[in-house]
């Protein structure tokens, strides 16, 4: 049994064109945020995984986030059935995080935050729970999975979207992973996320738990829990691509993230009964962070990231939001971590009727954070 908790102090301001009102905010503390886990070994080699939310900014109230069934022998069918292929073989099957790409790794998942340098995930947070299965092999450092979900976040028989429930989508990934030497250690992986027809994408909008940038770029009275995202809203027939370069030499580390999109959105009806076609779009990510760990046992750390989002439809102009955060963290106990971060946002590309037009965010945040 295993759990987090994670409290913010946020002093962050924010400002547009003024043609479209922003909501006011100030300086304070953020709603605590809890998870509880339970890993439980059921047999020899196989092991069930389950997250709940205690506390969240979408929901106060507890909820769970998903888990998964674990298999990585089969002795419990018989002592030494396929022992030399299982050796390097898991088999991961449930309503689980989906392993697309790396950068899901180091992110915060609601209370759980205590392996994200920084108090920020990224601009487009490529984070969801299908229900699905996924294979893997490893072996001397080489990393292949590959896995199927139904591409959908909430489950449900009720017809819907052109009549249907929702299809497939496809999950791979490729890499390798090695400590060269003892200083050394580098990781490379590619990873693909395909849909065929989905009612809609939940890949960058599945995180229930919110963003950790409270009410900035938000209308009045607004409830929006994503505040500081970009979300595609891509509808079907999406295609992400997402590549994570890691080397750590020494305290020094730096992780990188090259992200394609692309997709379009569902045709529409508008109110006097014209058709409003499909539209193409593309979205391109790009994100570098430098961190350095030092002191004894690299409790002590300083960074920076920068991200940019680059998006396109066929329909407007370009629109792209930057991203920069300096941050540094010191390690009180490995389970306990407080973390200071400088984070600025700008938006570029927005229409006058947009709230995002000539937007901008800044300021400071204070993180505390317990995992167990």
């Amino acid at each position: 049994m295993g759990g987090s908790f994670a409290l913010q102090f946020q002093a962050l301001e924010h400002e547009n064109s003024g043609m479209v009102p922003l909501g006011e905010i100030g300086y304070n503390f953020n709603l605590p945020t809890a998870n509880l886990d339970l890993d439980v070994a059921l047999a020899p080699g196989v092991r069930m995984h389950l997250r709940t939310y205690l506390s969240s900014r979408h929901h106060p109230e507890p909820y769970v986030k998903g888990g998964y069934f674990q298999v990585d022998g089969l002795d419990f069918i018989k002592p030494g059935l396929l022992e030399n292929v299982m050796k390097y073989t898991t088999i991961r099957v449930g309503q689980m995080e989906n392993n697309y790409g790396d950068a899901h790794f180091r992110r915060t998942d609601n209370a759980q935050a205590i392996y994200n340098p920084f108090v920020g995930n990224l601009i487009m947070d490529s984070f969801t729970t299908e229900i699905g299965a996924e294979l893997y092999y490893q072996r001397n450092g080489f990393i292949s999975m590959i896995g199927v979900t139904n591409g959908k976040l909430n489950q449900s028989v009720t017809e819907g979207g052109n009549g249907k429930t929702g299809g497939a989508s496809l999950l791979a990934k490729l890499g390798y992973d090695k400590q060269v030497t003892e200083d050394i250690r580098v990781r490379l992986t590619g990873s693909l996320y395909n849909t065929g027809y989905v009612p809609s994408l939940y890949l960058y909008s599945a995180d229930r738990a919110g963003s950790r940038y409270y009410s900035v770029m938000e209308a009045p009275g607004s409830s929006g829990f994503r505040s500081g995202r970009y979300n595609p809203d891509f509808k079907n027939s999406v295609t992400a691509f997402m590549i994570n370069p890691f080397v750590k030499f020494k305290g020094l580390e730096f992780f990188g993230t090259l992200e394609s999109a692309s997709g379009a959105t569902n045709s529409s009806v508008s109110d006097d009964g014209t058709i409003i076609p499909r539209k193409e779009g593309k979205t391109q990510q790009y994100a570098g962070e430098l961190i350095y760990r030092f002191g004894q046992n690299e409790n002590f750390y300083v960074g920076g990231r920068y991200n940019l989002v680059d998006s396109q439809y066929d329909d407007r102009d370009d629109i792209s939001i930057q991203r920069f955060q300096a941050s540094a963290g010191w390690f009180m106990t490995k389970n306990i971590l407080a973390k200071l971060e400088y984070v600025t946002q700008t938006y570029d590309g927005y229409t006058e009727s947009s709230i995002f037009n000539d937007g901008k965010f800044d300021g400071v945040m204070f993180e505390a954070v317990i995992s167990f």
